[in-house]
């Protein structure tokens, strides 16, 4: 059972995050050949005073510590 763990900033939309389970979902399951329904996916958020860029807390380090924008 191929497991896929993502830790990553708070800020996400639920689609966001929905999309992104199964875009690597599927490219795991293409890469590795297993069934899709093996795969399994485990979203980690944390907030903005708990991730660290440059030695700083991510709050300070954007302004407003907010997650940066989608694409």
């Amino acid at each position: 059972m191929p497991l896929i763990q993502v830790t990553m900033v708070e800020g996400r939309t639920v689609e966001q995050k929905h999309a992104l389970i199964r875009n690597l979902s599927q490219s795991m399951a293409e890469t590795l050949e297993v069934p899709l329904e093996r795969i399994r996916v485990a979203i980690y958020e944390v907030t903005a005073d708990e991730w660290g860029i440059g030695g700083q807390p991510f709050s300070a380090a954007r302004p407003g510590g907010v997650a940066p924008p989608s694409p």
